[in-house]
Formats: structure tokens, sequence, C-alpha cells
């Protein structure tokens, strides 16, 4: 069966990309050897040097766009930098007029370096400016504080940079976690990653605190209540991101779980300060505080079961 030229010419490209039926590449080839019109059209397709040619000339555009808007935003940052680095050299030079030494220099250095690290850092980073920008941030605040606290004579320096560190670590680290360098690293762990980051630096603050305040039972009072509220938030956690059931039923056994917790969660918290306070009492448990818990668990589980039957339907 012979074909029109333009039924062929439509064929050609995806003849030639091995993209058409084993009938159609048949009709191609066969009108091919009787029309030189075709086939020279055919012949011109094969001819990727213009192809590879676009593509270069894409690349090269694409570069050195590239490299006029890093040229630029580090010319912005040196500006930036600049207006910022005029308040220090002022204060450097009225420090040394006044005969001050260095008093306030480096409070004002240290001031300085959490602006810069905000403008100045993804300004002038030439990639993983997130990251570095972040991680700037962080290490500024806890340098001011170290100045502060050696130029007041105070003590409070870890218990302040452990706080500052365990706010910046949960709000900063899931973004870390899903941005480079560190994202190759953790693969599918980003959550387990972040919670344990928070879990380290919530533990530190406190070790922090009790070192500062030097109270006898601190310890293990705090510890007493800290303990079970971390283990039911990484219970939560893992509920959430590994529990193998749809949203409805994770949702129903949170609030069972929560439930449950409010009320045997408080009692083992509050028996345990009063074992680590070493007072000799009896926990009564309130009929009222059981009945709510139960109550609330019986809900969650409604909830886990009418998600169950949810998915069993959507499966069929």
């Amino acid at each position: 069966m012979k074909y029109e030229c333009d039924v062929i010419q439509d064929l050609l490209p995806l003849y030639k990309d091995n993209a058409c039926s084993v009938a159609s590449a048949l009709a191609v080839q066969e009108h091919l050897k009787e029309c030189e019109k075709c086939r020279k059209l055919y012949e011109s397709l094969k001819d990727t040097a213009i192809d590879e040619l676009l593509l270069r000339e894409k690349e090269d555009v694409i570069g050195s766009q590239s490299k006029f808007f890093k040229r630029k935003s580090a010319m912005a940052g040196s500006i930036v930098g600049a207006i910022f680095a005029l308040p220090i050299l002022i204060c450097l030079i009225v420090n040394l007029a006044s005969g001050h030494g260095l008093s306030w220099f480096f409070i004002v250095l240290a001031a300085m370096l959490i602006p810069a690290s905000l403008f100045v850092v993804p300004l002038m980073a030439p990639k993983n400016r997130m990251f570095l920008t972040m991680s700037s941030f962080t290490l500024s605040v806890i340098f001011l504080l170290a100045v502060c606290c050696i130029y007041g004579k105070g003590n409070w320096f870890f218990v302040a940079a452990s706080a500052v560190l365990f706010g910046l670590t949960v709000c900063f680290s899931p973004f870390i976690a899903c941005r480079r360098p560190v994202r190759p690293y953790l693969g599918n762990c980003k959550g387990l990653a972040v919670m344990a980051a928070d879990t380290l630096t919530f533990f530190l603050m406190m070790v922090c605190i009790g070192l500062y305040v030097k109270t006898a039972g601190f310890f293990s009072m705090a510890f007493s209540i800290c303990v079970p509220l971390v283990l039911m938030t990484w219970a939560m956690f893992l509920i959430i991101r590994y529990l193998p059931a749809n949203g409805v039923v994770k949702t129903g056994v949170c609030i069972a779980a929560l439930s449950l917790f409010s009320y045997f969660g408080a009692e083992a918290i509050l028996w345990l300060m009063l074992k680590s306070a070493e007072v000799n009492t009896v926990v009564v448990y309130s009929e009222p505080s059981v009945g709510m818990a139960l109550i609330g668990a019986g809900i969650g589980a409604a909830i886990a079961l009418i998600g169950l039957l949810f998915g069993k339907k959507q499966r069929k």
C-alpha cells in the first residue's frame, strides 16, 4: 500500500527515534526506497549537528547568565558587608580614641555578625546557601552570647547557649535535613535525624540548667517530668511516620494514646517526682480522670476502626 508523502513525513521523526509501530516502520521503509524527497528529509533528520549546536548554545547562555548573576550577587554581598562593617569600624575608632581599649568592640562585632549571616552569607555563598545561612546565624548568636557573658562577667553562657541551640534546632533542623549537603547522607531517615537532634539538644539544655542552678534533686525531678513527655513525643512521631495505615487510623491511634497518657502518664510522672523527692505517699487513681481517659481511648479506637474499614473498602 502506497502512502502520501505528507503521511510518511509525519512518521519520519517517530521512525528516526524507533517510536512507531512495526507496520508504520515497514511503510516508511518502502516509501523511502521509492521517494527521493522523503529520503533526503530523513537524512537531514539523522544529522544531529544542528541539535548539538543548539544544545551547546543553550548551555553557553545558561552558563553566562549564571556567572552574571553570581557576580551581581557577590557585588551586592560585598556592598552589604561593607555597610555592616561601618559600625564595627566606628566603634573601634571610638574605643581606641577614648582610651577604653576594645571593651565594646567585640560586642558590636558579634552583634553585626547576626544580620551579616542573614544577608551577606546568602549573597556570597556559591552553593548550599540555606545550610550555610542557618549555620552561620546559629554560630553568630552563640558567639554574641559568649561575648556578652565574658564582658558581663557572668556564668550563664551555657544555659543561654544550650537554650538557643535547642530552639534554633527545632526551627532549622527540618529545613537543613531536606537541603544539601545534609540530605544525601540522611536518605529516608530525615524525620529520625530531626527528632534525634531535637532530643539531644533538649537534654543538653536540661543538663546545662541543672549544672547552673545547682539545686539538690534537680536532675531527678526534671528528668522524671521530661523523660515520659519525650517518650510520648517519640511515640507520636513513630505512629505518624511509620505505622503502615491510612491517616484516619493514625489519627485514632494518636487520640487513644494521648488520652491514656493524659492520665496514666501524668500519674507516672507524679509517682516519679514523689519518689525522687523521697516522699512516702500512695498515688490514688481518681475515677473521673480514669473515666475521661478511657472515653478518649474508646473514641480513638472507634476512629481507628473506621479507618481500617474505610481502607478495606478502598482496596476492594
